[in-house]
Parts: C-alpha cells; structure tokens; sequence
C-alpha cells in the first residue's frame, strides 16, 4: 500500500459560474523512504498541489491518502518548507525552531526541547548562528532555519515548495548537498517541488513532469537510477545524466500548450493626409481639422507674368 497517495483529484479556483479547473485527474503514488521530485512550468499548479499534499487546501473531486487514511487536513506529521523562510523575524534562529517544537511536543521537559532544536540547529550548520535575528542572516541561512525548524518536528513526509527558487546559484548548489545529506541520514519521505530539471535529478529518485496549466495533470514517472552519492561535477559527462535530462526536458516541451489563433482583425486607416509644406500653403478655415484625403483635388495655379 502506498504511503502517499492521490487518486483523480480535481482542484480549481474561482466562482462556480467561471471556476478555473488548475490541476486535472491527478493521480499520484509515493512509497514510505522515497525522494520524488515534480517538475514543471510556473504557473501550472505545483504550489496547489503541495498545499493538497499538506492538508492546507481540499480537492474538488478525488481524494488524498495518507498511509491508507483519507487526509483531513493538516498536521505535524507533514511538514512543509516554503520558498519564503516564513521565520518571525523578532525571533532568533534557536527561537524560530524552538517555537514549532514546542507546538509538537508540549509533554518534553524544557532540556529535552531544548536538546532537540540544539541537534537539527546544527544539522544544518546553524550553531554559530543561534541567537542572530533572521535579519542578520543571508537568504542561504534563513532557508536553513525553516529546514530545521520543519526537520524538528520530526515530520513522516517532507514537502519542499521550490525551496531553493529564490537563492543565488552558488548557495543553491550548497543548500542541494545539504538536502541530500539530511534527507539521506534522516530517511525521510519527501516530495520536492522545482522548476528546474538538474535539481530534480540530484535529488530525487524519480521525476515527475506536470504539464503546463490550465487543468494541468501528471506525466510518467522517470526513475532517476544514479548511485549515491551524487557527483554534479560528474552530471555533464554522465551519458546516463543526459539521457534523463532530456526525456524530462522532452516531455515538457511536448506538453506545452499549443499556441492559439487570435483574432484577426482589419485595422482602418483614418482618412488624413500629412500636411505638403514643401509648396504653396492652403489655408483652412480655423477649426475645420485636418486635410481628408477625400478633400484632395488637383488644382492648376496660374502666376501672372511680368
């Protein structure tokens, strides 16, 4: 039985008279330990369907399950990671983490809590950086704290909204790693979620294309078999590398929806002349307008000889 499952779901937004179908017959399977990534264009519906995996929103057909119960909502046992930290910027990093520990295990003794959010600090490198405000930190460090501060409330299932989208491309390389190595140690089931094609195939066991909205719905699933640990200095000489990245790059463009014909319509001129100045001037009525082309008669003028 599937750990995570979606089956026909439907989800779209806006009245009922003009409601806007986003996804369309999703259908999804994750087995418990696996690294599934989902790709695909901005706009198709990738955040809507995280928020479905999270409980955060309801399909409007189909449903969600979650090892093998029908999902009612939100929960600790599914933890998400935002593309914008979403850190209380009054807090401190220990405060940040501290706070979504406490929510979980209210029953810990005060050392126990303290003990814990001091472990998944350092988890993801953050020990110096405890007691800074998340206005001290770079992006690269307030993207860390929301990892550890979803990672210590010990999470069954792992949601990453594109965290990495709005990082420089050398801290997203270093965040990459880290992902990899966390997600490897802690054995987590995690479900990414990405627009870009290299990221998937790191990370990921599989890789899944969505195609572009609206009523947006799942590809095939395209297993990623590269041994771990993962070399990207290695990816551009890896025939394996190439051959995935093309099938997932393939699908997507094949899957883009097809320019539509636009309306074509005749544009008429108005009827107006430029106005001559290289001759003679013909005066027009003050308020009268401009020179129509229907005006326009050829006219002999005579000059008188000396």
């Amino acid at each position: 039985m599937p750990f995570l499952e979606v089956k026909s779901v439907a989800k779209g937004f806006g009245p009922s008279w003009s409601r806007s179908e986003v996804l369309h017959d999703i259908d999804l399977s994750i087995e418990e330990g696996e690294f599934v990534a989902i790709i695909g264009y901005s706009g198709a519906g990738k955040t809507t369907l995280m928020s479905l995996l999270a409980g955060l929103t309801e399909p409007d057909s189909g449903e969600v399950l979650f090892d093998g119960k029908k999902m009612s909502g939100p929960g600790p046992d599914r933890g998400i990671v935002f593309q914008n930290y979403s850190l209380l910027p009054w807090l401190t990093v220990h405060e940040n983490v501290a706070l979504a520990v406490d929510q979980v295990f209210p029953g810990w003794t005060p050392d126990a809590r303290r003990a814990h959010v001091e472990k998944y600090i350092a988890t993801v490198n953050l020990t110096p950086a405890s007691k800074k405000l998340p206005s001290e930190l770079s992006g690269g460090m307030r993207q860390r704290v929301s990892v550890a501060r979803t990672l210590a409330m010990t999470p069954r299932v792992l949601l990453l909204d594109e965290p990495l989208g709005a990082l420089d491309a050398l801290t997203r390389g270093t965040l990459q790693d880290e992902l990899s190595r966390i997600c490897q140690e802690e054995k987590k089931t995690v479900v990414l979620i990405t627009n870009d094609p290299d990221e998937a195939i790191y990370l990921a066991d599989r890789v899944i294309p969505l195609t572009a909205g609206p009523r947006a719905t799942l590809g095939p699933s395209i297993p990623v078999t590269l041994p771990r640990p993962r070399d990207r200095r290695s990816f551009n000489e890896d025939y394996e590398f190439k051959q995935i990245r093309n099938e997932i790059v393939g699908y997507l463009l094949k899957a883009r929806p097809r320019d539509t014909a636009g309306l074509l319509k005749k544009l008429v001129l108005p009827d107006i002349e430029p106005e001559d100045i290289s001759g003679t001037r013909v005066r027009r009525p003050r308020g009268s307008g401009p020179i129509r082309r229907s005006e326009i008669a050829d006219v002999t003028v005579e000059t008188p000889t000396p």
